[in-house]
């Protein structure tokens, strides 16, 4: 599996998430409404999620092992920083 694109779609206001990302994989399959978060130990992702009728959070897509999550988080955090350079030199 090849990450073919990711869409950073940058978060105005204050708080703990930085952006919402969308990812293409294999330029076949996408997973929308990844969330970048800052958290106490820096940045990481939050896949996408709902939230059931208990009050929970369950996540609707995620990867089966933290291989594949640390790749598609460092894919992410990096096109992530990136973009952030890039408006600063706006």
């Amino acid at each position: 599996m090849q990450i073919t694109d990711v869409r950073v779609r940058k978060v105005a206001k204050e708080g703990k998430l930085k952006a919402v990302v969308s990812i293409t994989m294999d330029e076949e399959f996408v997973v929308h409404d990844i969330k970048v978060i800052e958290g106490e130990k820096g940045l990481f992702i939050a896949m996408p999620s709902k939230k059931t009728a208990a009050g929970e959070y369950k996540d609707v897509a995620h990867p089966i092992n933290s291989s594949t999550r640390d790749k598609i988080q460092c894919i992410i955090l990096d096109k992530f920083e990136k973009a952030m350079q890039e408006s600063e030199d706006e």
